[in-house]
């Protein structure tokens, strides 16, 4: 408990961290979104509106301990300011709307991808030294093409070429979104692509951490006295081996869920799909300072509570932990 304390402890201070940043970092910048949007209308709107426009955006000129506070508080009741690109719409309904679609598609994706690989990855340890091995190559070159790469060869020969999937949006267009079977179907068609896009781009990764780990671990002298004693080979893999090397996969898998509410980003411009990442790369081009404001808070907070989930999930997989606390 001392040490789930200490963990609990280090991140609510590194959260802390996270939002002072994320308020001090727009103000530390030149200039203010309301100057920004006066310039970017071209005349359009009447200087003189500057005050209610300020006001809109919660500018202003107190000191900064009292826009420090009046910002905590804003949080505290879900309020991230307002958009520019999309005014005068809030940045929580923008990010509301984007964040099912991203955690839909990469969340689920991910998932496979983690399950997919660790699994192949026992079993190509366990199978060392015979045919499994030359996979290992082709896992390799596998590992080392890009996401945004991989995406454009799978358009091109899936969709451009053999038709088999649309190559952008997340559901056709001519239907209204609801909980019908056509959106339903519509959703997961387009969804398809995207999804074996991101699994085939990073389940090779998992495959060969996984498989080094369990050769590792498969030398270790406990694996060879369990083997000793005659215990089943396969309670010997699962049980004494792949228990103990799956642990630093389960590092990079909370990190890997904390990094899916960021969305794969070139993915979701690349196929124009409505999630986070293609939500972020829009208030980039538009110059959506409050906007990417709010997806980076909640882009760290995720993956700050996916590393406090890894932590509690070590407490429960290696006893070592709870002796060092």
């Amino acid at each position: 408990m001392k040490y789930l304390a200490r963990k609990i402890g280090l991140y609510v201070f590194i959260a802390w961290a996270a939002l002072t940043l994320n308020f001090l970092i727009p103000r530390l910048m030149p200039g203010d979104p309301v100057t920004l949007l006066l310039e970017s209308s071209q005349g359009a709107i009447d200087p003189e509106a500057k005050q209610a426009i300020a006001e809109a955006y919660g500018v202003s000129d107190d000191p900064l301990p009292v826009q420090y506070i009046d910002y905590l508080k804003d949080l505290l009741h879900g309020d991230l300011g307002t958009s520019i690109s999309h005014f005068p719409v809030p940045v929580i309904d923008i990010i509301s709307r984007a964040l099912p679609w991203t955690l839909g598609l990469v969340g689920v994706a991910t998932i496979v991808s983690f399950l997919l690989g660790t699994a192949l990855g026992v079993l190509l340890a366990w199978r060392r030294g015979t045919w499994s091995d030359h996979v290992l190559p082709a896992l390799t070159f596998l590992n080392a093409i890009p996401y945004f790469w991989m995406a454009l060869i799978l358009v091109l020969v899936l969709s451009v070429h053999l038709s088999l999937f649309p190559n952008a949006g997340g559901y056709e267009r001519i239907l209204f979104p609801g909980w019908t079977p056509e959106f339903i179907g519509s959703v997961l068609y387009h969804a398809l692509l995207p999804a074996i896009t991101i699994v085939i781009g990073s389940f090779a990764g998992w495959v060969l951490s996984m498989r080094n780990m369990t050769v590792t671990v498969m030398g270790e002298d406990y694996v060879s006295l369990a083997e000793a004693k005659g215990l089943p080979p396969r309670r010997v893999l699962v049980t004494y081996a792949a228990r103990n090397a799956i642990l630093p996969s389960i590092t990079g898998f909370a990190l890997s869920l904390g990094a899916v509410v960021g969305g794969s980003m070139l993915t979701e411009v690349i196929f124009n799909y409505p999630g986070v990442g293609y939500t972020l790369f829009s208030a980039v081009q538009a110059q959506d300072f409050p906007l990417m404001q709010g997806l980076f808070l909640i882009i760290s907070l995720a993956v700050i509570a996916a590393n406090l989930v890894a932590d509690v999930a070590y407490v429960f997989l290696d006893p070592r932990t709870r002796q060092g606390a």
